[in-house]
Parts: structure tokens; C-alpha cells; sequence
């Protein structure tokens, strides 16, 4: 039987370890994956609500082992943050219940679906637990990682509705995949200094900040160009090139900020590009 005594750092009492755990919800990171999520229902134009509910729960849940596994490979592993509010066991017992939650969801949508809708879904945990230590330490790896895992949530949250992955799931997934990785790129650049005295390899530290930047955007603008290219062909909803208009509105005025600023920016960014796609693919008001 686990006791709440050791789990949390800053006190021994319920509600602290209640809140060393809820420390490791990150609304702002988790909200991108469960939208893709939801979004990838939405291009199933029809959506069984407990499926859905289900495959959401499988995304928090390899997100919540993600953020306990970096935390405690930065803190009690490479002494990088300043604080944790959990100790080791804490982190231990963390990773132990969230990926059994993760698993149970997993081999339910297996169960209830098919197998391809559990191995859509288990990147979400693989990027998740890999990315401290092993994942964070290549340019690749650190830059690419969360993006992956939203492309995969999106796959996965379609799937398990329509039992199908059609060109324009796997045309949208793409395009998340190239988009974010420009943003978690001008993201890394901000820890620039950080990163090259620890050798860790971001595209910042390998390419310099300001071609980090250069490439950056361009993987950005690729992405939109991407949009807007299979929106005229009809691949994409029409109203899909307004998504492109109202994201490279918000990335022209990140362009000129600071990366932690630009960081922000785009992120709010694309979750207004997401909702716009969604308004986009539900309602079509051009067709």
C-alpha cells in the first residue's frame, strides 16, 4: 500500500501531495495534443463521445507521464531546476500510475476498436517517457518529440472513430508535424545559453540562434503554404486558408519579439489556427 509520506518534498500532509501531483499538469503544453485530439474526431464527422472521451484520457495521461519524467530527470537526474515539488519516490509513483492509466485506456480502445487504434496511440507515451533523458538530447529528438505526439493524437483521436485514416487526416497530421516543430524550435532557442553549456544539442545550439530562427520559420511557412495548397486543390476544406491568414498574422507579429515572447505568441497562435481549422472542417462555410 503506498503511503502519502515521501511523495511530496515541501510537506508530508494529503494536500501537499495533492499538489505535487497537480504541479504536473501543464494546461498550456497539454491543451495542443488533446485538441488535436478532439480535432481528429471532428474530421470523422461523427463522434461516439465515449471513445473520444477515452482517447483523450490515454493523451492526458502519456502527457502527465511526460512532464513527471522531465521534472525529475532535470531535478533529482541533472540537477538542472532549482526545485521539484516531488522527491524521487513521489515521481516514481507519478510515472507508475499515470502509465497504467495510459496502458488501461490504450488496450481499451484496442479492445473496443482494434489494435491499430492502441498502436495510434502509443507514440503519445513512447515520445512522452523517452524525451529526458534520450529524446532532449538531439537536435532532432528535442525539436521534433511534442510535435510527434501530436500528429499521433490526431491519427489517433480519427481513428478510433472512423476506423479509417483517409489522405486528409494524414495530410492535416503533417501539417501539424511541421508547423509545431517551428514553434518548439523558436522555443529550444530560448534556453540557448543553457543548452550549449550543457552540451545539450538543440537546433539553436548545433545551426546558431539566428538560423535556428531562419528555419524556423520557414518550416512555418511551409506548413501554412502547405494549407493553402491543398485548400485550392480540395484536399482541405476551403475556409481552411483563413486558419493561414489568422496564424501568419499572430507569427509576423512574433517575428519581432524575443524568443520566450515569440514562444507565446505562437502557441496562443496555433491554438487559433487549430479552432479556425475546426470551424473550417465542421460548419464549411464555403462548400
Amino acid at each position: 500500500m503506498v503511503t502519502v509520506r515521501g511523495i511530496a518534498r515541501h510537506g508530508g500532509r494529503p494536500g501537499d501531495v495533492l499538489r505535487a501531483f497537480a504541479s504536473q499538469v501543464h494546461p498550456v503544453f497539454m491543451l495542443p495534443p488533446l485538441a488535436a485530439s478532439g480535432f481528429g474526431a471532428v474530421l470523422a464527422n461523427r463522434v461516439d463521445p465515449p471513445l473520444l472521451g477515452l482517447h483523450l484520457l490515454a493523451a492526458f495521461a502519456a502527457l502527465y507521464t511526460a512532464h513527471v519524467k522531465d521534472g525529475y530527470v532535470d531535478f533529482h537526474v541533472r540537477g538542472e531546476d532549482d526545485d521539484h515539488p516531488m522527491t524521487v519516490r513521489g515521481c516514481r509513483v507519478a510515472l507508475l500510475g499515470a502509465s497504467t492509466l495510459f496502458f488501461a485506456c490504450a488496450l481499451a480502445l484496442g479492445v473496443l476498436v482494434g489494435p491499430v487504434a492502441t498502436l495510434l496511440t502509443l507514440p503519445g507515451w513512447v515520445v512522452g517517457y523517452l524525451h529526458a533523458p534520450q529524446l532532449d538530447l538531439h537536435p532532432v529528438g528535442a525539436t521534433a518529440g511534442y510535435p510527434t505526439g501530436i500528429a499521433f493524437a490526431l491519427l489517433g483521436g480519427h481513428y478510433v472513430q472512423a476506423g479509417t485514416l483517409p489522405p486528409v487526416v494524414l495530410a492535416f497530421a503533417a501539417v501539424f508535424l511541421v508547423v509545431l516543430s517551428g514553434i518548439k524550435t523558436i522555443d529550444d532557442a530560448k534556453d540557448y545559453d543553457y543548452d550549449r553549456s550543457i552540451g545539450k544539442r538543440s537546433v539553436a545550439v548545433v545551426l546558431g540562434p539566428r538560423r535556428a530562427r531562419t528555419v524556423a520559420y520557414g518550416l512555418m511557412a511551409a506548413g501554412m503554404g502547405a494549407v493553402v495548397l491543398l485548400a485550392a486543390v480540395g484536399v482541405f476544406p476551403p475556409a481552411s486558408a483563413v486558419a493561414v491568414a489568422a496564424f501568419g498574422a499572430v507569427a509576423a507579429v512574433a517575428r519581432r519579439a524575443d524568443p520566450a515572447l515569440a514562444t507565446k505568441l505562437l502557441i496562443r497562435g496555433s491554438y487559433l489556427f487549430l479552432a479556425v481549422l475546426v470551424a473550417a472542417t465542421w460548419f464549411r462555410p464555403f462548400g
